[in-house]
């Protein structure tokens, strides 16, 4: 199967880019329907296919794949939900001369494609609706949903009352609720057709890093030198250092008890606080929360290194006054201007640190990112890399494994490895969370944190 790649649009977005396509609405509903039937086709084996249809251009999509199979003599059954309402819709039915059952009457079919609702869904289905497409679902063999499955959230990926599906056709551009959840899990695989539309969007997939080969004339300093604050649980920044040192040409641990790989250089704070060649300077894993690491913090903040700031250290920055001392307290936000710095907190340090932000787990991420005036990795099953100028990108491919304990710390030591060797902080969170996503992919079912920087070098390898 094809990663996910390209835009990723919302229903607004989607909408634009339609009217915007230079061609007539009603060629856009044929190019979709077509591309539904050409699924129906391959994935269905010949078998007889129900398509439940929506009064709006979801159900008119429906329409013109049921015509469609027809003619190829598939045996297609047609259910509507209520009469077509849209005047595309209305043309598509037209089009179908067969039967329309009842929706809520229908029979199920090994092939059930759902057609009921698309982008412009902003409710819970009735709960008849909820249990009747439930009952078609769970009785089909295969189930497909047109552009999005009926029930979910189209931009902000909410449950309401969706049910899986084995297949999504995603119309023209993926949307976010192909990538976030819970919505994401009701998808199953996700393709996306083209119909014709030239999407463009500041949000997009995260895409397999690019890494490159040492250069004949690199040594380590060319390749990056990362320092690592650690605290009182050593462990977390060993994490850390034992990642970076996979990508980094020098890792110096500051503060922690002598231990780990020999390569890995230990070092007091006095001894790199002025050192130009430090290039990005890692602090919060294993750090802890009370005053002195706070102090720890202050120092990292004032010392003009770039910075990665995770765990305690997210924490340490909103001790003093609960969610938003980062854009009011000390005056972060002209510390942490230009943007040059990488906060990665997990859902609970982000609220903390910037209180409860309405919106999309990608608006929520874009909003934190312009507070702090910095890139933002929120993480999770679907982590948004956010920078301050609005460019977003969802990583897809992290394997439910990662949900361990240390994993978040190799993370941060990955970004911060690729942060000392480009002065780019969004290129740096991005390609660090796809190395890290690919590491545990191949690190396997049960991993453990410990796991990950050991597989490092092959998801290096796989992108060279």
């Amino acid at each position: 199967m094809t990663p996910l790649s390209g835009p990723i649009l919302t229903a607004a977005e989607m909408r634009a880019a339609e009217l915007g396509a230079g061609v007539p609405l009603s060629v856009l509903m044929e190019r979709a329907g077509a591309a539904v039937a050409e699924a129906v086709w391959r994935y269905g084996g010949g078998r007889e296919t129900l398509i439940a249809c929506g009064p709006g251009n979801n159900g008119g999509d429906g329409y013109v794949a049921a015509r469609l199979l027809k003619a190829r003599g598939l045996e297609v059954r047609v259910a509507a939900l209520a009469a077509p309402k849209t005047e595309l819709a209305i043309a598509a039915r037209a089009g179908w001369d067969g039967p329309v059952e009842d929706f809520f009457s229908a029979s199920p079919a090994p092939i059930f494609v759902d057609a009921l609702f698309g982008t412009g869904l902003g409710r819970a289905l009735d709960k008849p609706v909820q249990e009747t497409l439930s009952r078609l679902f769970s009785s089909s063999k295969f189930s497909i949903a047109v552009d999005l499955p009926s029930g979910v959230g189209t931009d902000d990926a909410a449950n309401l009352g969706g049910v899986p599906s084995n297949l999504t056709i995603a119309l023209g551009a993926l949307k976010p609720v192909h990538l976030l959840q819970p919505g994401a899990r009701f998808c199953g695989t996700v393709q996306v057709a083209d119909i014709g539309i030239k999407a463009s969007s500041q949000l997009r997939v995260n895409m397999r890093a690019q890494m490159a080969t040492p250069r004949p004339d690199s040594h380590k300093y060319k390749r990056g030198m990362v320092a690592i604050i650690g605290g009182k649980m050593g462990g977390a920044a060993m994490l850390s250092a034992k990642a970076a040192m996979r990508l980094a040409g020098y890792v110096a641990l500051i503060g922690a008890r002598r231990q780990g790989p020999d390569a890995l250089v230990h070092k007091r704070w006095e001894e790199i606080a002025e050192d130009p060649r430090v290039g990005a300077l890692l602090i919060g894993p294993g750090l802890g929360r009370d005053g002195d690491e706070a102090k720890l913090l202050d120092r990292a903040l004032e010392s003009g290194f770039r910075l990665v700031i995770d765990a305690d250290a997210l924490y340490c920055l909103a001790d003093d006054g609960g969610p938003g001392r980062l854009y009011t307290d000390r005056h972060l936000h002209e510390i942490f201007n230009p943007p040059r710095h990488i906060l990665t907190p997990h859902e609970g340090e982000f609220v903390t640190l910037f209180g409860r932000i309405p919106g999309s787990k990608v608006d929520r991420a874009r909003a934190a990112a312009k507070a702090c005036n910095n890139v933002v990795v929120l993480k999770g099953a679907d982590t948004v890399i956010a920078h301050p100028d609005g460019r977003a990108a969802i990583q897809t491919s992290a394997t439910g494994w990662l949900a361990s304990a240390g994993t978040g710390d190799v993370l941060a030591g990955i970004i911060a490895a690729l942060l000392a060797k480009r002065n780019d902080p969004l290129w740096a969170a991005s390609e660090g969370v796809w190395l890290h996503a690919e590491a545990a992919r191949r690190a396997g079912p049960g991993l453990i944190a410990d796991d990950l920087p050991n597989h490092i070098p092959a998801a290096i390898k796989a992108c060279l």
